[in-house]
């Protein structure tokens, strides 16, 4: 996925909605390997592209600087349940 597509993705988080993002071959401190890692940002609010192009997702608290091609899927929750 390019910065640009995850970007586009990312556009209806506007901090009233959580976001988990899962990640391929992420490497722990400990060493090895893990298929797949996940982040899970709430009330996750995308900030506008800036000079360095980077895609970056906040939760008001702290700023999650986003490796798009690593990025295997997105899961963004509704703003209300589908009943």
């Amino acid at each position: 996925m390019s910065p640009d597509q995850l970007r586009q993705s990312l556009r209806e988080l506007s901090g009233d909605r959580d976001c988990t993002i899962a990640f391929s071959d992420v490497f722990p401190a400990g060493g090895g390997v893990l298929n797949n890692a996940l982040l899970e940002i709430r009330n996750a609010m995308l900030i506008p592209d800036e000079p360095d192009h980077m895609v970056k997702v906040t939760d008001g608290k702290h700023i999650y600087v986003i490796d798009a091609d690593r990025v295997v899927w997105v899961r963004i929750a509704l703003k209300q349940p589908v009943k």
